[in-house]
C-alpha cells in the first residue's frame, strides 16, 4: 500500500509540471497563430496601399507630400510587421508595429481628407473600389487584433497563476505583448458646443 501511494505522488510530482508546461505551449501556439492572422490581414491593407496612392496620384498631382507620406509610413509599417511576425508577443516588436501601424493610418486618415476635395476622385471606380476593400480590411484587422489580444490574454494568465508560474520561469515563457493600434483622434477628447 505504502509504494502504491509513493508511486502516485511521484506520478503527480512528475505529471503536473509536464501538464502545465503542454498548457503553456498550447498557449503561446494560439497567440502565434492569431498573430499570423494579424499578418495576413496588415499585408493585404499594406497591399492596397501602393495601389490606392497610385489611383490618386492623377488627380492629387500637387499634394505630393500627402502622398509621399503614405508611401514612408506604409514602408515603417511594413517593416514592423516583419519585426514582429519575427517575434510574435515581444513587446519592443510589437509596440514598433503598434507605432508604426498608428502612423499608416494617420497618414491614410490625412490621404482620405485630402482626397474629400476632389470629386472625380472620389467618384472614380477604381478607388472607390479600393476604399470599400480597405474599409473591409481594417475590420478584418480589428477582429484578428481582438483574437489576438484575447490569446495573449489567456496566454499571460496562464503563465502568471500559481504553480505555472515556476514552470513559466523555470522554462522561459516570457510575457506577450498585446497590440494596441492607437488612432490619435480616439484618443481625441470630443468637443461639444450647444447652439
Amino acid at each position: 500500500m505504502g509504494i502504491v501511494i509513493f508511486l502516485v505522488v511521484i506520478a503527480l510530482l512528475i505529471g503536473a509540471p509536464v501538464a502545465i508546461y503542454n498548457r503553456l505551449v498550447t498557449a503561446r501556439n494560439a497567440y502565434h497563430n492569431a498573430f499570423a492572422q494579424i499578418d495576413v490581414q496588415l499585408t493585404r491593407r499594406h497591399d492596397l496601399i501602393p495601389n490606392l496612392v497610385e489611383t490618386a496620384k492623377g488627380y492629387l498631382a500637387h499634394e505630393r507630400g500627402t502622398l509621399e507620406a503614405v508611401i514612408s509610413a506604409r514602408n515603417a509599417a511594413v517593416a514592423g510587421l516583419k519585426g514582429a511576425a519575427a517575434a510574435p508577443g515581444n513587446p519592443a516588436a510589437v509596440a514598433t508595429l503598434a507605432s508604426a501601424e498608428g502612423a499608416l493610418g494617420g497618414a491614410l486618415g490625412r490621404l482620405l481628407a485630402v482626397a474629400e476635395a476632389y470629386p472625380d476622385l472620389k467618384a472614380n471606380q477604381t478607388m472607390m473600389q479600393l476604399m470599400e476593400e480597405l474599409t473591409s480590411t481594417e475590420n478584418r484587422v480589428g477582429f484578428a487584433r481582438q483574437a489576438y489580444n484575447d490569446a495573449v490574454l489567456g496566454y499571460n494568465n496562464s503563465r502568471e497563476v500559481f504553480p505555472n508560474n515556476l514552470i513559466a520561469g523555470t522554462f522561459g515563457f516570457a510575457p506577450a505583448a498585446m497590440l494596441e493600434i492607437e488612432s490619435p483622434d480616439k484618443r481625441a477628447v470630443p468637443e461639444v458646443k450647444f447652439g
